[in-house]
């Protein structure tokens, strides 16, 4: 049997077939009923362990549910301090934004790497070329700076993530999208400036968009949650089964 690898994200979830650590098809759903969707996962094939990474906590029952879809059952939450501890990242980073530095580690041993997560917020992580942790900044996320301006300044409209932007905005919601988008990409390559040498790597929902506007070499991985998840996950099969 396969392993089924989850990340439950604050506006999406994905998942992804494993055997060790290549992942087979993906998944991405967007909805309420993110249960319902896994359980529809494995209809046809039990998984032989499922690894769960969750944005919000699950309850007893949905905890129940999954675990009948599957030989072994790894919810990551507080319940498995130790790896964190095992892989000298701190306990107060959450286990998707660790999952994703794991998984940078894997993908670029020895090399000194700057980690951008574009979602609903945006973080910055930064690893020594020798895969120690050196800290990081959260700041929000693309359309949460959008949905804050019209929350917040009563009179801004709700604005989408636009296509293209002007350097100077020439109307209301021409600012508001230069703005906004302009802001990140001074935020980005300011980090880039401040550590430069530095692998850069971009992954998240809006990784792709802001790819396409950015002058600087760097490497847009879509999955790296779900690489870290394989990762635990194998860890976990050599020291317990």
């Amino acid at each position: 049997m396969a392993n089924l690898l989850v990340e439950i994200g604050n506006t999406a979830l994905k998942a992804a077939w494993a055997e060790g650590m290549t992942l087979g098809k993906t998944f991405r759903y967007q909805g309420e009923k993110f249960i319902d969707f896994i359980l529809s996962v494995t209809s046809r094939e039990k998984a032989e362990i499922m690894t769960v990474v969750s944005a919000r906590p699950l309850s007893a029952d949905e905890t129940a549910l999954l675990r009948k879809e599957c030989g072994h059952l790894m919810i990551l939450d507080s319940t498995f301090p130790d790896i964190l501890q095992r892989h000298d990242l701190p306990d107060y980073l959450s286990y998707d934004r660790a999952a994703s530095l794991m998984a940078v580690r894997y993908l670029f041993k020895g090399k000194a790497c700057t980690v951008f997560d574009f979602g609903t917020t945006l973080t910055v992580d930064f690893l020594s070329s020798d895969g120690l942790y050196r800290g990081g900044n959260i700041s929000p996320g693309c359309r949460t700076r959008f949905k804050s301006l019209n929350r917040y300044a009563r009179a801004l409209p709700l604005v989408n993530t636009p296509a293209r932007i002007l350097h100077e905005g020439t109307s209301l919601q021409s600012s508001i999208e230069s703005g906004v988008i302009s802001g990140i990409m001074f935020e980005i390559e300011g980090y880039i400036r401040s550590h430069p040498g530095n692998v850069v790597v971009f992954t998240g929902g809006d990784a792709v968009y802001f790819a396409k506007k950015m002058k600087e070499s760097f490497f847009v991985v879509s999955n790296l949650v779900l690489i870290g998840l394989a990762l635990i996950t194998e860890d976990y099969v050599e020291k317990n089964l």
